[in-house]
């Protein structure tokens, strides 16, 4: 759900070989679309990952849900094909493509053979280029989408979010959910598709990874067969989000045993100088493993929850720091009574030596799980490009997070966790909140 785009690269690289060296090529076709290319000629296999920038974000006013569901139905039918036949072309090539929208950006993915990557990326182009979007498919599409929203009214994950990023944002398009409404999805038009369409995938926006079986002049053409008819620019994008986000807690009712809390405060952008700081901080107060600070204090110590997290959210015009955790009704008020503690005491004291130690063996050593296959790395490429990391990243990610030390650690806690700033939102039937 938090999964954020640009995020991806940094997150994913923590899984490389300390001193591992990825060759990164970068492509200019002759249209001038950029991309980056690690060739790989072992298997005869491609992978393109392409982002555009903008995203839901870019709805229009009165439209929200339009992009979402717009990305949705490029698979459901382009130029003399139906989605039927579309599907059936995409089988018998043997290539797999996807279609994802996202608050900050849309994902196309694809996977080729090299023998078949001609039919591929026409199959593809059409899809990007000339979708028919007609209207049974607009009808079968919006169904699944209300579908989805429907679900996500009843599922108290989704309630806490949504809630806290409302309080947050108001009326930008971070304060509503990228689905849409019920009334807002029931009431898009066909001419609010195709004008998401157009405002959505331009070229002054797009972001290309690729890897495998392909060289550099074969990439070049391809891109712009694959690109080169979209339009040139697309919609202006979304302005900074406001902060409205004060600290406290606010209550959802909801009948379960268990309530799910979802706490926050405003974040930290990828290019300030203290992100990396503010990265291996996340790490060990809440990166994900038991020995974290809030699982250490929250779970193991005193059995408030099986467990919690937190994490950076780089929205691109508001970061966040986020975190989750569930606990029965009846310990729900004591694990927020922790974190706050935890969070003051980290915001005034910062972090140990041993747990800065532990936090950077993890980040430089938990490898290379993820980065493995070609698909991985063109998606690692595309998202260093959204997120305006140098081409080198990969080959010196480890050294930045290596050269973090306490004292960056507490002049970066001291400035980016608000104890006093920190909001909870509990959906459940919490006791004594």
């Amino acid at each position: 759900m938090f999964r954020i785009l640009a995020f991806v690269a940094l997150t994913l690289a923590a899984t490389l070989p300390a001193r591992a060296q990825v060759d990164i090529q970068e492509v200019t076709s002759p249209g001038g679309l950029t991309a980056w290319l690690v060739e790989d000629h072992s298997i005869p296999f491609v992978a393109i990952d392409i982002l555009f920038e903008g995203g839901t974000s870019l709805d229009a006013p009165g439209a929200r849900g339009a992009t979402y569901l717009m990305t949705g139905l490029l698979e459901e039918g382009a130029a003399d094909m139906d989605n039927a036949e579309f599907a059936a072309r995409s089988e018998a090539l043997a290539a797999y493509f996807g279609f994802d929208s996202y608050r900050d950006s849309i994902n196309i993915t694809a996977r080729m053979l090299t023998q078949n990557r001609d039919e591929a990326v026409d199959l593809l182009r059409a899809a990007l280029v000339d979708p028919s979007f007609e209207q049974s498919a607009i009808d079968r599409v919006r169904t699944q989408v209300l579908s989805i929203i429907d679900s996500n009214q009843n599922d108290p994950s989704d309630l806490a979010s949504s809630e806290l990023y409302a309080q947050t944002f108001g009326d930008h398009p971070y304060g509503s959910d990228h689905e849409g409404t019920t009334e807002s999805v029931q009431a898009l038009t066909r001419d609010d598709l195709i004008a998401a369409h157009r405002g959505a995938l331009a070229r002054d926006r797009v972001h290309i990874g690729v890897s495998g079986d392909i060289t550099p002049e074969e990439l070049g053409q391809l891109l712009d067969r694959l690109l080169g008819d979209l339009p040139e620019t697309g919609a202006e994008m979304p302005g900074d989000a406001p902060y409205n986000l004060t600290g406290g807690i606010t209550v959802i009712d909801y009948p379960t045993p268990q309530s799910t809390a979802f706490f926050g405060h405003a974040g930290i952008e990828r290019h300030d100088p203290d992100f990396f700081a503010a990265y291996v901080l996340n790490q060990i107060l809440g990166g994900g493993n038991f020995r974290s600070r809030l699982m250490q204090e929250v779970r193991v110590e005193r059995g408030l929850t099986y467990g919690i997290s937190t994490f950076l959210v780089l929205f691109n015009h508001g970061p966040m720091m986020l975190g989750q955790f569930s606990s029965s009704n009846d310990l729900v008020a004591e694990a927020i009574d922790v974190l706050h503690d935890q969070w003051a005491d980290v915001a005034e004291n910062g972090v140990t030596a041993e747990e800065l130690e532990a936090a950077q063996t993890y980040l430089t050593g938990a490898y290379p799980l993820r980065f493995t296959g070609n698909a991985t790395i063109a998606g690692i490429l595309s998202g260093m490009q959204i997120d305006e990391m140098p081409i080198d990243y990969i080959n010196t990610r480890n050294d930045q997070v290596m050269a973090v030390t306490l004292e960056d650690i507490s002049r970066t806690a001291a400035r980016l966790m608000d104890p006093e700033g920190l909001h909870v939102v509990v959906v459940g039937q919490p006791e004594g909140l």
